[in-house]
Parts: C-alpha cells; sequence; structure tokens
C-alpha cells in the first residue's frame, strides 16, 4: 500500500508544479527564485530532469537490497560539493536557453511528468531502482522525488503571488524526510509552518535567533538538506 501512497503525493506534486507554471507568459518564466541564478524556466527544467530520471529509473528495475532510504538518501546532499553545485547550475542554464522559448520548456513538463507518475504507478512496489549512484526500494525512490519536488515548488513561487502551494499529501512526504533528517533528539520549532519549516531546513531561509535558542544543539546541523 505504501507505493499507492507515494504514487498519489508524487502526483500531487508534479501536478502542483504544473498548476504553477502551465500559465505563466514567457515573462513570467523568466522571473527569479530561490534557487541562485536560475530562472522559473531554468528550475523547471531541472525539475523536468528529475522526470526524465525517474522515466529512465522505473523502466530499468535493479538488483536489491537498497543501499539508503527516502531519508538517508538525502544526507550525501547535506553540504554538497559547491563547485560540482556551480557546475549543474550553470549547464541547466545554458540547457534551458537552447530552447526557442521559455514556454517550451512548459511544454515537455506538461509531456514527461504526467509520463512519470504513470509509470511510477505501474512500478512494482517490491522493487528496486538504481539511481545517482544508489539502489533505493520504488516507494523510497518515489518520496525522494516527491520531496525534491516539493522544495522546488516552494523555490518557482519566489516572485509569483499568489501561485498555489504544493498539496498537503506531497508536503507531508517532504516534511517526513526532513524530520528524519533531524533526528529523534530534536524538533522543529511550533511556530514554523511546513513551508518554513522546508525552506528553513534547506537553507533558503536562515535561522533567526529564536529559531536557533529554540533548535538547541540541532540548529549546528542546519541545513539538513541541499
Amino acid at each position: 500500500m505504501r507505493v499507492r501512497g507515494q504514487h498519489i503525493a508524487l502526483a500531487q506534486a508534479y501536478d502542483g508544479i504544473m498548476r504553477v507554471v502551465c500559465d505563466l507568459d514567457d515573462a513570467d518564466l523568466q522571473r527569479p527564485t530561490r534557487c541562485r541564478g536560475w530562472l522559473v524556466a531554468d528550475l523547471l527544467f531541472h525539475v523536468l530532469c528529475d522526470a526524465q530520471r525517474a522515466l529512465v529509473a522505473l523502466a530499468s528495475p535493479a538488483d536489491g537490497p537498497a543501499d539508503v532510504d527516502d531519508v538517508s538518501y538525502w544526507r550525501a546532499f547535506a553540504g554538497g560539493d559547491s563547485d560540482a553545485g556551480a557546475r549543474h547550475a550553470w549547464w541547466v542554464r545554458r540547457s534551458a536557453a537552447a530552447f526557442e522559448r521559455p514556454a517550451g520548456i512548459v511544454r515537455l513538463w506538461a509531456d514527461t511528468a504526467p509520463a512519470a507518475v504513470r509509470a511510477a504507478g505501474a512500478a512494482d512496489p517490491d522493487g528496486h531502482v538504481a539511481t545517482q549512484g544508489h539502489v533505493l526500494r520504488v516507494p523510497d525512490f518515489l518520496a525522494t522525488l516527491t520531496t525534491e519536488a516539493v522544495v522546488h515548488h516552494l523555490d518557482l513561487v519566489a516572485d509569483l503571488p499568489g501561485a498555489p502551494l504544493p498539496g498537503a499529501a506531497a508536503t507531508a512526504v517532504a516534511v517526513a524526510a526532513v524530520d528524519g533528517l533531524l533526528s529523534d533528539d530534536a524538533v522543529r520549532p511550533t511556530g514554523w509552518d511546513d513551508a518554513e519549516y522546508l525552506l528553513k531546513a534547506t537553507g533558503r531561509l536562515p535561522l533567526t535567533d529564536r529559531d536557533r535558542r529554540d533548535l538547541g544543539e540541532a540548529a549546528g546541523w542546519f541545513p539538513l538538506l541541499g
């Protein structure tokens, strides 16, 4: 049953991004996001690459056992390689710029994201996939895709007033991943809603002095993922 729940969450996450970008004109697709150096079209291209990666992984089952789950998968991304990140950011910008118009990325997303969701629904719930140097159980893989989509959805809407936020089921998956990274010895400050929690856990928003007091030693673990 867990794979069904993760499939529903992924569908909601990808549909949420579609609802943000579907009616944007080329000017709005060139608005800034929370990701340094990326416009909306650039970030959408990055998420598009995730949907394409999902299609490849789900069509290429791997032998188990898994070496990471939907929480431990993110530990490698907590600090990150800043040089590799800068190279990837530049590659994304150049790749997105190769489209004749930013709207072309939206059209490709509209074709690819639903295909990835259908592949997720048809995947063996007891199977494994290989991606980015790791082997994961299918439900855990879908959860990582959902978490990334939710965080980037929040990035997309930074300069789009009135844009819809991620849905509740998708957001719950991302929050669960961050909860797992925070560990059993710490809890998020009670004043944070889910969006603020995700933005601070990923370094999009800085911790305030009050946040640091509330978190105690755990404040030093932030950002929990990049």
